[in-house]
């Protein structure tokens, strides 16, 4: 016992004259997040089976299984080009309404998922985040990965309708629903992990999130014409609601699979909108990323 406590008080004196050292003291800002990029990577194949898990949690005990995510797009389109296209007549004033609807819902659809998905990743995940070390943001990005999913079902059903309908045409005019893609996924995934960290500490913040996802869906040109919503804005707040990244998505989307055979004519501009809309999207990503980095490190006390 006399040996034991000799080498217990010898320890402690070699901890105490030991300099102390922060692990993440010296970390700047680039090399932290280059290492986290670097963490991420490390688990890409846990990164995959989360996503394969959200996804078949999503159907489990389903007869119809990933039917499902054709039937909910279809009955939605449905609804919309009923209701809003025929009862109140909006399909008069827009070619090919119901492509140009669906054109909007699949893009936002891909946006409200990712966002809605990552707000509420963390602690749908609770019991890995307190007992298990792994990049916490994969959480929130398993997100982005169940979403494009779903996309890519929405997207064949939508370029099968406007290839019967006749609206998809070859030419650059393509490159804008690449670039309205590419807007989502920044933006959205940006938002989805600010959110998924800031929900830790703030539970109201999905039940916010909810709320404003359905405002934005209403608030962007998917059920109407952009035209029709600036001309009854003043200039400077036209000129906010075309340079928001979700309108300019779902803008660029429409160019793409429904315009060229509509005459309809796209703001000014829409290209280079679009591309400095993207530039503030990566600095948006970095800047949640680091947001996140600083956040996450009370996690487990805080669930």
């Amino acid at each position: 016992m006399a040996i034991n406590a000799g080498a217990a008080l010898e320890r402690s004196a070699r901890l105490a004259a030991t300099e102390w050292d922060e692990v993440t003291a010296k970390a700047t800002v680039v090399s932290g997040t280059r290492s986290s990029l670097v963490d991420i990577w490390r688990h890409k194949e846990l990164l995959n089976l989360l996503v394969r898990r959200e996804l078949k949690a999503r159907y489990k005990d389903s007869s119809l299984g990933f039917v499902w995510s054709l039937i909910r797009p279809l009955t939605q389109l449905f609804i919309y080009f009923v209701v809003v296209g025929q009862f109140l007549g909006a399909a008069r004033s827009i070619d090919n309404f119901a492509v140009y609807i669906f054109a909007g819902l699949t893009i936002y659809t891909l946006f409200s998922e990712i966002v809605a998905g990552g707000t509420s990743s963390i602690l749908a995940n609770s019991g890995l985040v307190k007992k298990v070390y792994l990049p916490r943001e994969i959480f929130p990005l398993s997100a982005v990965g169940s979403a494009l999913f779903n996309f890519v079902i929405q997207l064949v059903i939508l370029l099968v309708a406007a290839v019967l309908l006749g609206t998809l045409t070859f030419g650059f005019h393509l490159l804008y629903g690449v670039g309205a893609v590419v807007l989502i996924l920044v933006y959205a995934t940006a938002l989805g992990i600010l959110l998924s960290a800031l929900n830790v500490y703030l539970r109201d913040i999905q039940y916010i999130v909810e709320v404003v996802l359905m405002l934005l869906m209403w608030g962007s040109p998917i059920l109407y014409a952009w035209s029709f919503a600036t001309v009854h804005m003043p200039d400077w707040l036209a000129q906010v609601y075309l340079n928001n990244p979700v309108t300019l998505a779902v803008i660029g989307f429409q160019e793409a699979v429904w315009a060229p055979t509509s005459g309809s004519v796209p703001p000014d501009n829409l290209g280079i909108r679009m591309l400095v809309a993207a530039v503030v999207g990566v600095v948006l990503l970095f800047v949640s990323q680091r947001v996140f980095s600083r956040l996450q490190g009370n996690f487990a006390q805080e669930l």
